[in-house]
C-alpha cells in the first residue's frame, strides 16, 4: 500500500485538479436556502463548511503563489460564499501550473506533491459533504476515490481522531473505494 500511495503522490497536482473538478459539480448544487443545512461534518452547517473550504483553498493558493502557508492566516469571510468558493477553486488550479517544488508550512518544508495530495483528499471529501448537505448525493468517482483512499492514511492519523475527524465507520471490504474512503474519514455513505 505504501508503494501505491507513493505512486499516487507523484501525481499530486493532477489529483488536486480531479478533486476540484469533482467538487465543482457539488458546488453547482448549492443554493442560498441550503446554507443552514447540517453537513456530515460534526457541528457544521453548509455555510460553515463552505467557509472552511474557502480557507483551505486560500491556503493552497498561497502555497502555489509564494511557496509558504501562514499557520494563522486571517479568516476570509465572503458575502456570497458559493460564488467565492467557485472562483477560488478556479484560481487555485491555475496557480499550481507554475507552483514551487516545495512549500513551507510553519517552517517545515513539504513537497508540492504531498501538499497537493493532502489538499485533494480534503477537497474531494468535502465536495461529497456539500452534495450530501444539498440532499443530492454524488458518489466519488471510482478511480479518484481509489487513489485518495491510498493516500488518506498518510494524512489522517489516530492523532486526528476524535478532534478533526470522527472514528472510522466499519464497511464491508467489498464496498466501493468511495464508500471506504468516506468511512475512513468518519462518514456514512448510503
Amino acid at each position: 500500500m505504501i508503494e501505491d500511495g507513493a505512486a499516487a503522490l507523484l501525481g499530486g497536482i493532477g489529483l488536486l485538479e480531479r478533486a476540484v473538478n469533482y467538487t465543482f459539480g457539488s458546488l453547482h448544487l448549492v443554493r442560498q436556502e441550503h446554507l443552514a443545512r447540517p453537513t456530515p461534518c460534526r457541528d457544521w452547517n453548509l455555510e460553515t463548511l463552505l467557509g472552511h473550504m474557502n480557507d483551505s483553498l486560500l491556503a493552497l493558493h498561497e502555497a502555489a503563489d509564494i511557496g509558504r502557508i501562514e499557520l494563522f492566516a486571517p479568516d476570509v469571510a465572503a458575502e456570497d460564499p458559493i460564488t467565492a468558493l467557485r472562483d477560488r477553486a478556479r484560481l487555485l488550479l491555475g496557480a499550481w501550473t507554475d507552483g514551487p517544488e516545495t512549500v513551507s508550512i510553519g517552517g517545515n518544508q513539504l513537497t508540492t506533491s504531498i501538499l497537493t495530495s493532502a489538499g485533494a483528499v480534503e477537497i474531494a471529501v468535502h465536495g461529497w459533504d456539500v452534495a450530501q448537505a444539498c440532499g443530492l448525493p454524488r458518489p466519488l468517482p471510482g478511480e479518484l476515490a481509489e487513489e485518495l483512499l491510498e493516500l488518506a492514511p498518510l494524512f489522517l492519523t489516530m492523532a486526528d481522531r476524535p478532534g478533526r475527524f470522527g472514528p472510522a465507520v466499519p464497511v464491508p471490504p467489498t464496498a466501493s473505494a468511495g464508500v471506504r474512503l468516506l468511512a475512513f474519514t468518519g462518514r456514512r455513505a448510503a
